[in-house]
């Protein structure tokens, strides 16, 4: 019914470019089918332009069930440089696996970096992820998993909150203050508030037919409020700083300092550095959803227990460290490990066995603790 490629197809190898197809077919052909070390890597050395690891899990269960052994540093890991996963294996055995994997890390990966780049904007403020509109729904999941593993606080997705165990967060659209007409804010508040489940934030729209400082005093006199949200469109918007500024001071000077005030439409690190200490919150959507994807790579690095690599890339097995100063060093697998260095590389599957586990929020203090070990998007704080 819908343009998706099932989970089957991509479990059972057929979601995959058809020269992977064409490859397996000659090195049968051939009788020719060696075992190899590939590596999955954005840069082969380090530049210091960090970018955040995620979509371990789904390529973990890619590859649960081949016979290949698998290395991978763990998610919520800050990289720039070297592999950042490691297969072992007879190559016909995952050849046709290779478009989905690189699919499932380079899109989550791109997806978290954003969301860390908007969490480092504003490091005390409360985050939602509002861009699920603006990607193909197949992908939501991982979009609002992607931005959790950033640091994001919530998301507004029911179906992707039903399939990570998470209530999905939300306010109203202009469309529900619309549908009871100009002058008819009070009604609409007031039916947010009477049929939402208590413990439901009541959390105002309070920009669709008057300004916010107007809207947000009346909202504050019609129901008890938690908070207001600013959604003003760019060509209306002007000075947003300034409104929520003056939005923040009426609502004091009539009482209601208690209200919080939330911003969204449109913002990125830029707005979110700029509003941070005049707003408690902000919902975040294409800066975040929109990310480019990392440009993985997967390549042979030795057949058979010889190096080998193509013309541009590292021949032979890596080990990733992270020094005590935040640094990564790359070396030859079989060298001594630096001194005082941490190695990043880690079992994923055994035989085809997952043996790593995993956690969204683990993986988000990790990033946020790689972001202060590296300096990741100093120029927010």
């Amino acid at each position: 019914m819908f343009d998706i490629v099932s989970a089957e197809a991509i479990r059972e190898g057929t979601a995959t470019d058809a020269y992977f197809d064409r490859t397996v077919a000659a090195l049968r052909h051939a009788d020719r089918d060696p075992h190899v070390v590939a590596e999955v890597t954005a840069d082969q050395f380090p530049d210091g332009e960090f970018e955040l690891f995620t979509g371990v899990e789904n390529a973990a269960e890619l590859l649960s069930g081949l016979p290949v052994d698998v290395d991978a540093i763990p998610e919520g890991t800050l990289f720039d440089g070297g592999p950042v996963m490691r297969i072992e294996g007879t190559y016909t055995d995952f050849a046709r696996y290779e478009t989905s994997l690189l699919g499932f890390l380079s899109h989550a990966s791109g997806v978290a970096t954003s969301a860390l780049e908007a969490r480092r904007a504003a490091p005390d403020s409360s985050l939602l992820s509002f861009g699920a509109r603006h990607v193909h729904p197949a992908i939501a999941t991982m979009i609002e998993r992607s931005a959790l593993v950033g640091g994001f606080d919530g998301f507004s997705h029911v179906a992707a909150g039903e399939h990570l165990d998470r209530e999905a967060s939300g306010t109203m659209p202009h469309a529900l203050v619309i549908c009871f007409g100009p002058g008819e804010q009070e009604a609409a508040w007031t039916a947010f508030d009477e049929a939402s489940p208590e413990g439901t934030p009541r959390i105002a729209l309070c920009d669709t037919y008057t300004d916010e400082t107007d809207e947000s005093l009346r909202a504050a006199e019609t129901i008890d409020l938690d908070g207001v949200r600013l959604d003003t469109t760019g060509s209306r918007r002007g000075d947003f700083r300034h409104i929520v500024r003056e939005v923040r001071w009426k609502l004091d000077d009539a009482g209601y300092d208690d209200v919080e005030v939330f911003c969204s439409g449109g913002l990125g690190p830029d707005e979110l550095r700029e509003l941070r200490d005049v707003a408690d919150g902000f919902g975040v959507g294409g800066f975040v959803s929109n990310a480019d994807p990392i440009d993985f790579a997967l390549d042979i690095v030795e057949v058979a227990g010889e190096r080998g690599a193509k013309r541009g890339k590292l021949p032979g097995p890596k080990a990733v460290y992270r020094t005590a100063d935040g640094e990564h060093l790359v070396l030859p697998a079989d060298d001594d490990a630096p001194e005082d260095a941490e190695s990043l590389l880690e079992p994923l599957v055994r035989d085809g066995e997952v043996v790593a586990d995993f956690d969204v929020d683990a993986a988000a203090e990790r990033a946020a603790r790689d972001a202060e070990r590296v300096g990741f998007a100093t120029g927010t704080e």
